[in-house]
């Protein structure tokens, strides 16, 4: 109820307030005319006396009340617009009291004021509006379909945004589905041709219809249509809905055909072009569907293509960081040499962003000249500052880094999250030293200063679990789910450390299943529950769920889980290749070692 009434609120607040100020308006103006006018200056204070008639105020009131009933979410609102209207001859009064009625879906109501602005001759399309959304509530679809077909029939295609408005509202889905079929089939039972004269050559028209099929659940209509629009109009709004929608019946493979497609059609050759800015909109979700995909290098050079600016360059770099192996370099080097050949003065994102790819490539002491060029006070100064601390450490002057992290946690003052974050990056230094307890303490000093840091309580509850201070890191992970019940990565941790560490292996399972409920999908708690399953004694459940995981995040942690079920149900030979590919991923990991030397050494 607070949600719609919010919504409400935004609805009719605007047009509450024009008609007051008009109405005060015209009788400031008839009153003050009727007066001599005062010599100027003599009378600086003075006020003009409004007394509308009696009629006029009591439509103000109503207003008023309507106004105010609407702002506390009282559907009784409508009431008051619905008097307002039958004391007004403004039909826009009795539109606004239909609209009301319907946001509120008080159908009598709004049958009494959309007669009402009838008579008063309101705008066409609004009634045809009304009426339809009436007579599908009321299952009259034959009363419906000439009033959606005059909206549809509008030249320049405004009407299909107030067809989708009638269908959103529907209660009956497949009835409103069946009636969207039939509107573009012109009356018949097939829309193979007669819709394309209904939605015309308006590009938004079509993508609207499609969209509105889609959220009917008439997918094969919706695909046709997308698909429609794709060749008629090629334009990037167009491509980027026709590739949604294979996405959201899991065509991925589909939807990277379409949008490769797209690229190489250039809307600012084509007369029908979206512009540049629907074209990097464009660019941009085609790369998330390739980084989704695994080709993080693919994803950067589509972003490549076109038009650049700040954003594209910033998710370009980003793209890059994510290859693992040396393959990007290439594009990272590229990437550094055309933004520094951009035209100065560099703004500091810019300036942030060449000092994070000369890291990328390892050329630390042109990173910290980077870095040191962000201006203090700017937004970007604070991560500037942050990544010095980290090239400070790498390059040896340790003490210089964390130096440089307790400046900034005096510095930060009453910024929580600059705060936190200063103190973490300390202990995460510290813990690189082998220097475990000395990190333990600065997550100590860091939570007198912010006592309920979730970050803060989270990292130390980690760390505390690679000490071996299993108590220190259970209790921490229970804090942590104290005050957030939902953090799905904390009930995990939790329920890992549970089942790993301790006895509580019944506990473990409720909380990584919950996780899962909050995190479907999610790799890294499928990997728990594969472990907490393989410490209960359920071997093949274990091997399902890990091998899930795996397949979608072949890390090395989850290679030595999966190692170790397979080890131990005698697929060795499966187990040794499984840990080999968690070798080339990261040899040095812990679990992974210790794993390999407790069972195959």
């Amino acid at each position: 109820m607070k949600r719609k009434g919010k919504l409400m609120r935004r609805f009719v607040l605007s047009f509450a307030l024009v008609v007051l100020v008009s109405m005060l308006g015209a009788c400031a103006s008839v009153q003050d005319s009727a007066r001599p006018r005062p010599v100027p200056g003599n009378e600086p204070l003075r006020r003009i006396s409004v007394v509308p008639d009696a009629s006029g105020r009591e439509l103000l009131a109503q207003l008023l009340a309507a106004e105010i009933a609407l702002d506390r979410a009282d559907e009784r609102g409508a009431d008051h617009y619905v008097e307002a209207a039958r004391l007004s001859d403004d039909p826009a009064i009795a539109e606004q009291a239909t609209r009301v009625a319907l946001a509120t879906r008080q159908w009598e109501l709004a049958r009494g004021t959309l007669a009402r602005w009838e008579a008063l001759r309101g705008g066409e399309g609004g009634i045809r509006q009304a009426r339809a959304m009436i007579a599908l509530h009321d299952g009259k679809q034959d009363v419906a379909y000439p009033d959606l077909l005059w909206l549809a029939q509008r030249p320049d295609g405004s009407g299909w945004l107030a067809i989708s408005q009638v269908f959103s509202g529907a209660e009956d889905k497949p009835a409103a589905g069946a009636m969207l079929q039939r509107l573009l089939a012109g009356g018949g039972e097939s829309s193979k041709h007669a819709h394309a004269e209904l939605l015309g050559d308006k590009p938004q028209s079509w993508i609207l219809a499609s969209q509105l099929a889609a959220r009917l659940e008439r997918k094969d209509l919706a695909q046709t249509l997308a698909s429609e629009a794709v060749v008629r109009f090629h334009t990037a709004e167009a491509y980027a809905w026709a590739a949604q929608i294979r996405l959201t019946s899991g065509d991925r493979v589909g939807a990277k055909q379409v949008f490769a497609e797209a690229m190489q059609h250039d809307p600012t050759t084509s007369a029908r072009g979206a512009g540049k800015e629907g074209q990097t909109l464009l660019r941009i979700a085609y790369a998330k569907l390739l980084a989704e995909l695994g080709d993080n290098l693919g994803a950067a050079r589509a972003l490549a293509q076109g038009r650049q600016n700040e954003l594209t360059y910033g998710a370009r770099a980003a793209y890059l960081a994510r290859i693992d192996d040396k393959s990007g370099v290439p594009a990272i080097s590229a990437l550094y040499s055309e933004v520094i050949a951009l035209p100065t003065p560099r703004p500091s994102s810019r300036v942030q962003l060449l000092g994070q790819l000369a890291e990328l490539l390892e050329r630390k002491g042109e990173a910290l000249k980077w870095y040191a060029l962000v201006p203090s006070g700017d937004e970007h100064w604070f991560a500037a500052q942050l990544r010095t601390a980290v090239l400070l450490n790498d390059g040896g002057k340790a003490s210089d880094a964390i130096g440089l992290l307790h400046e900034l946690q005096a510095r930060s003052g009453d910024n929580a999250r600059e705060v936190g974050e200063a103190y973490m990056l300390e202990a995460e230094l510290l813990n690189r030293q082998k220097r475990g307890d000395e990190a333990i303490a600065a997550y100590d000093r860091g939570l007198q200063v912010l006592p309920d840091d979730t970050r803060l309580i989270y990292a130390r509850a980690l760390l505390n679990d690679d000490l071996d201070h299993i108590d220190a890191a259970v209790r921490d992970l229970r804090r942590v789910l104290e005050l957030k019940p939902e953090d799905a990565d904390a009930m995990n941790a939790l329920g890992y450390t549970l089942a790993d560490r301790t006895g509580e292996k019944s506990e473990a399972l409720v909380l990584i299943q919950k996780a899962l409920v909050l995190k479907p999908g999610e790799p890294a708690i499928m990997d728990s529950l594969g472990w907490v399953q393989y410490r209960l004694g359920d071997i093949d459940a274990a091997l399902t769920q890990l091998r899930v995981a795996y397949q979608k995040q072949p890390d090395a942690e989850i290679a030595a889980h999966l190692g170790e079920v397979l080890w131990v149900s005698g697929r060795k030979d499966e187990a040794r290749k499984v840990w080999d590919q968690g070798r080339k991923k990261d040899g040095a990991n812990k679990v992974l070692i210790e794993t390999i030397r407790r069972l195959a050494s």
